[in-house]
């Protein structure tokens, strides 16, 4: 088979399974299991795949930029952000995670609730100007432009020293393998800090993210309440997640 072939092979499987096994692929097509790595390491240089031990899984779309991501669904994303919107309660506390999702919850949150927000976004600090009972509490750090977030030391310690009722989080992978997954460590590492913060924690995964990875893990799916997606509930990956015991809250 040429290497064309095997490209094409190698995506299909990708497409239809939603993972290469890197072995099996190898004992199918009767060649190595380097050069079928070797194809994998092509793939995801290309960003066509994530790598990961013995194989590879579909890459999220979510990874790319802020503006980029901005255009990507955004009738699932605001149907996320509805559901999770309406999870906030007058007078309580809300740490919201940065991300376009994140922003749509922010834009959907009425007017005149009186509540407190804690979120460590810039963007979503100034969509809540207009809210004139919403408490803003900004955490600063080092501004990560890909997200439009503060991560490092300072925003991690800032998170540690807030409490929250409930906290929305953002992701860019939800994989029953490889599990809630982000594509910057230092940002994986704030997410983490602000989840320890809140009672409950709610991941916002709109349907491009669901049988999705990215570098790296933000939580185990043990440690949140549950997941708010839009993805059809016969989705196979919400099928194995609910098998597993992972709560999904559905966003009509």
């Amino acid at each position: 088979m040429l290497a064309a072939e095997r490209r094409d092979h190698l995506l299909g499987l990708l497409a239809r399974d939603g993972k290469i096994v890197a072995k099996e692929v190898a004992a199918g097509l009767g060649i190595s299991e380097d050069s079928v790595r070797r194809d994998l390491r092509d793939l995801a240089a290309e960003g066509l795949c994530h790598r990961v031990y013995g194989g590879a899984l579909p890459v999220s779309p979510a990874e790319a930029d802020y503006a980029a991501r901005a255009s990507v669904a955004p009738a699932g994303k605001r149907k996320v952000a509805a559901a999770a919107a309406a999870l906030v309660r007058p007078g309580g506390t809300l740490i919201l995670d940065g991300g376009t999702t994140a922003l749509a919850v922010a834009g959907l949150l009425p007017p005149d609730l009186a509540c407190t927000v804690i979120t460590h976004s810039p963007t979503i600090a100034v969509a809540l100007l207009g809210h004139p009972r919403a408490e803003v509490l900004m955490l600063g750090g080092r501004i990560f432009k890909h997200s439009a977030v503060a991560c490092g030391a300072a925003a991690v310690e800032a998170a540690q020293n807030v409490s929250a009722d409930l906290c929305l989080l953002g992701v860019t992978g939800v994989h029953p393998a490889a599990g809630l997954t982000t594509g910057d460590a230092e940002e994986a590492a704030m997410k983490r800090a602000l989840a320890a913060r809140a009672a409950d924690t709610y991941v916002l995964a709109s349907a491009e993210k669901i049988g999705t990875a990215s570098p790296y893990r933000v939580l185990p799916f043990d440690a949140v309440t549950a997941v708010i997606t839009d993805a059809d509930p016969a989705h196979p990956v919400l099928e194995e997640l609910a098998t597993n015991g992972v709560p999904l809250l559905p966003a009509p």
